[in-house]
């Protein structure tokens, strides 16, 4: 994938994908100083949107502040079933792009009610219903995307998120994001194998699995906007505890970042038990046919969900899909009208 090639340029969706890299290049950490503070003395943060809003933005900052050992409270879920919980004791931050998601809206404005002076919210567009029900908003710099399918924007949210556990945990550095830039190039350029397309592209379905982290969630989802195609996230090892029993020899398992300890089993079920493809998206060989990308260390969650859109791209424009213009999806999934 490059802009280089009219075949690739002509679509918003891969020059917003390409945007992703400085948007990386150029985030600032700082503007999460303050807010990182207040969040701090709650004690507990919900992070709320609705699809890819808060799929990756939100999972990923909970894996990264368990792994660091973070003494702060983090869940997430839709807005929807978060408006059923006692959230009084919890900081919330609130996400939607267009500022106008009528699940996100409402939710906002039931905190206000409830005199929950700790609900934040995170847009791309100023002024908005969602600014209006908010204390505090902060607005992305990678602006409107064009694109049905959201991707700059995801980056930008997790690197938002994540800055607040870098700033609670004392472990900011600003030299990072340069960088990973660099490494998100390379996934979103790199030549995938014609094999893996071809594959793809024969496949009733397309699965994504790995950790919970909303990497393989979100190129799931990804993958109904951008190919058109049906597709599962298997989370963990679900992949080998019963859907095999329903896969079709045809299928394809992309698996992000595979754990060694379950590649056996994985090889055992799946290639010689299912007879499907295996696809590996790593940093390293494995001895599945494996996307090769640059190791990030900690920040490799962002290089694999790069590799990923490469992937969907070469997907969709081998099935001759019009990447800008799905046929039911919309840009703002259910919109506050009033």
């Amino acid at each position: 994938m490059n802009l280089t090639d009219e075949k690739y340029s002509k679509y918003a969706l891969v020059r917003e994908m390409m945007d992703t890299i400085d948007v990386v290049k150029n985030f600032n950490p700082e503007q999460t100083k303050d807010v990182a503070e207040k969040i701090k003395s709650v004690g507990r943060l919900l992070l709320t949107g609705e699809g890819s809003s808060r799929i990756f933005p939100a999972k990923n900052a909970i894996r990264k502040a368990l792994t660091m050992g973070l003494d702060l409270c983090i869940a997430t879920d839709g807005s929807r079933q978060s408006a059923q919980y006692d959230l009084l004791k919890f900081a919330v931050f609130c996400a939607s792009n267009s500022g106008r998601t009528k699940e996100v809206v409402l939710l906002a404005k039931k905190l206000a009610e409830l005199g929950n002076k700790y609900r934040f919210a995170l847009s791309a567009n100023k002024g908005t219903l969602l600014e209006n029900a908010c204390t505090e908003t902060f607005i992305l710099t990678c602006g409107w995307e064009q694109a049905v399918a959201a991707t700059k924007s995801v980056i930008e949210q997790a690197l938002f998120y994540e800055s607040i556990l870098v700033h609670i945990a004392n472990k900011n550095d600003a030299n990072i994001y340069s960088e990973l830039a660099k490494k998100i190039e390379t996934a979103l350029i790199l030549p995938i194998d014609p094999s893996i397309i071809e594959a793809a592209t024969k496949a009733p379905t397309i699965y994504f699995a790995g950790y919970n982290d909303g990497v393989a969630e979100e190129l799931t989802l990804k993958t109904n906007e951008i190919t058109r195609k049906k597709s599962d996230f298997l989370e963990g090892t679900y992949a080998v505890h019963g859907i095999e029993e329903v896969m079709d020899e045809n299928d394809i398992v992309f698996v992000i970042d595979p754990i060694d300890d379950e590649i056996e089993k994985f090889q055992d079920v799946l290639v010689k038990g299912v007879g499907l493809h295996v696809v590996a998206i790593a940093n390293r060989e494995t001895p599945f046919t494996t996307i090769l990308v640059p190791d990030a260390g900690e920040n490799n969650p962002y290089v694999y969900l790069s590799a990923g859109w490469n992937l969907l791209v070469e997907i969709g424009l081998a099935l001759g899909i019009d990447l800008d213009k799905p046929e039911r999806a919309r840009k703002v999934g259910n919109e506050f009208i009033g």
